[in-house]
């Protein structure tokens, strides 16, 4: 039987599951709010999301990736009923968030952390991680991906530095996690063949190396081959900051994702950010990419 993959959010990261899925051997089709001006790969069906009932019901996999409202999930919220009644699902991935952890002080957390989540937006990611449990209860396996920044072609550091816009904001000791967006899909695609079993399952996307945002500017300065972006200490940075750029910056905590690796018997193509930049501009350089919207 021929697994069915459909992406409910074809957006940056669902255009990198679907062209892994591809490769994988699964038939994608994938969900937009206007499918006229979506791009994705070459193979994938792309369906509009308000109309994704018939394809729920014939998929054998789903993955879900847009981020909760006000009300909730918004997939649950247009199609729960479909999803019910979607007899042949094995599999569902929802692409979470690793701000359900909430500020740890700059300690580690792993898969195993509770969540504490403080900024509504990840109040509400953690809301719709339970809302998915309970849909799915007893019915096909879930996972649920806390991911950390996602960073990739188009979506990088070295496009920051290249647009001026780049800055080296100090504040030592404090670090991000991130992941490159490849590993996302190669884990989603892990995630989704392999053996599973019913009861949830909290993955971490996020790489082996935590670091400092002034760190991967400077890296991306070097490949590029530029000079270092203006150094901006952190309580000057803090005033022009946005809401959601404060809240960015308003938690410090370290991801572990050895526990996801081994489970999904991978490792990451990109551990660290630097090899990431790195790939990223070796890509660009002989003329490849991911497509985006």
């Amino acid at each position: 039987m021929t697994a069915r993959l459909l992406i409910l959010g074809i957006g940056y990261a669902g255009q990198a599951i679907a062209a892994e899925a591809l490769r994988a051997g699964l038939q994608v089709s994938g969900t937009s709010r206007d499918p006229e001006r979506a791009r994705a790969p070459e193979g994938v069906t792309l369906l509009r999301f308000a109309e994704a009932g018939p394809a729920i019901a014939g998929a054998t996999h789903l993955v879900a990736t847009a981020a909760p409202g006000e009300d909730g999930d918004p997939v649950l919220a247009a199609h729960a009923g479909a999803i019910a009644a979607a007899g042949g699902l094995r599999w569902v991935g929802y692409l979470s968030t690793t701000g359900v952890y909430g500020d740890r002080g700059g300690d580690w957390v792993d898969e195993r952390t509770p969540p504490a989540p403080v900024q509504e937006r990840s109040r509400r990611r953690l809301a719709a991680e339970q809302a998915w449990a309970a849909a799915l209860a007893g019915r096909c396996a879930l996972d649920l991906f806390r991911t950390a920044g996602i960073y990739g072609p188009g979506r990088s550091a070295l496009d920051e530095v290249r647009s001026g816009r780049a800055r080296r904001v100090l504040r030592p000791g404090h670090s991000f996690s991130r992941i490159h967006v490849e590993d996302i899909a190669r884990a989603v695609v892990a995630a989704a063949r392999g053996p599973h079993g019913m009861a949830p399952r909290v993955l971490h996307l996020a790489d082996d190396m935590p670091a400092e945002s002034a760190a991967v500017t400077e890296e991306a300065a070097r490949l590029l081959g530029v000079p270092l972006p203006p150094a901006v200490p952190f309580e000057e940075a803090w005033k022009g900051m946005s809401p959601m750029g404060r809240g960015f910056w308003a938690e410090n905590r370290r991801v572990r994702s050895a526990a996801t690796q081994a489970a999904l018997g991978l490792s990451w193509r990109y551990p660290s950010f630097r090899q990431g930049l790195a790939a990223i501009l070796h890509a660009e350089q002989a003329g490849e990419g991911l497509l985006q919207q």
